[in-house]
């Protein structure tokens, strides 16, 4: 299988002017815990991770020194970033290698993912054209008006939070990005524009620890939870 990590983001809402991913989680960088865990994923062969040229030399070194450390032993390239989040996938999928048929698309950021649920995720390329992980809602979701006064209350058992990795077949996910160029979509990921093309996107049950290191809170939790699993007796 193929994964591509979008990386090429700035952590404005970290209180940071840098890329986060390079920001020290316990003892290495945040982009370097979400690499161990697709480096350990049987299903993972091939790694793509798409960044900003600034950053090539810190990723780099995060590379290098799990290499060093044989955590990371598959193929990894670095691939420009864009503008957006819509526009780096598009150019990660430029990149892969010409035999890939699949690709999963996992948010940088969701450094605490396990291998199990990359491997979960590959499975589900057999049977699903497109798929995202995702996580069933435990808070009553509100929906309110420009007034923040409440307009309709969903109904919970039909919320999912949803997650990455993402799966899809790349000729379809090429073809649904082509078409949100033209007509001038502007999606925060890319199982929306499948939605917009009227394809069917399924769900695969994520994780709940899988949450996605956006603020200093968040951050701390990671902190938490990688603590804990570190400190797990093997077995």
């Amino acid at each position: 299988m193929h994964l591509l990590i979008p990386a090429a983001g700035v952590g404005r809402r970290m209180g940071s002017d840098r890329n986060k991913l390079l920001m020290p989680l316990i003892n290495q960088p945040i982009l370097a815990w979400t690499l161990q865990a697709a480096a350990a994923a049987r299903s993972i062969q091939w790694i793509g991770i798409i960044c900003q040229p600034i950053d090539h030399p810190d990723i780099e070194a995060i590379i290098h020194s799990l290499t060093q450390q044989k955590m990371l032993q598959k193929p990894t390239v670095l691939i420009p970033g864009g503008d957006t989040r819509q526009a780096s996938v598009y150019n990660g999928l430029q990149a892969l290698p010409a035999a890939a048929t699949h690709v999963l698309i996992h948010d940088g950021a969701r450094c605490l993912a396990t291998p199990a649920l990359f491997d979960r995720c590959n499975e589900a390329t057999l049977t699903m054209p497109g798929f995202i992980a995702a996580v069933p809602v435990k808070d009553t979701i509100k929906q309110i008006n420009a007034q923040r006064i409440i307009t309709h209350t969903p109904d919970r058992d039909q919320l999912w939070a949803a997650q990455t990795p993402q799966g899809f077949e790349v000729a379809l996910l090429k073809k649904c990005h082509d078409q949100g160029q033209n007509q001038g979509w502007q999606v925060t990921d890319d199982a929306a524009l499948l939605e917009k093309c009227g394809i069917p996107v399924s769900i695969v049950e994520g994780e709940e620890t899988n949450l996605k290191v956006t603020t200093p809170v968040d951050l701390a939790i990671a902190q938490f939870i990688l603590q804990q699993r570190t400190s797990e007796p093997e077995g």
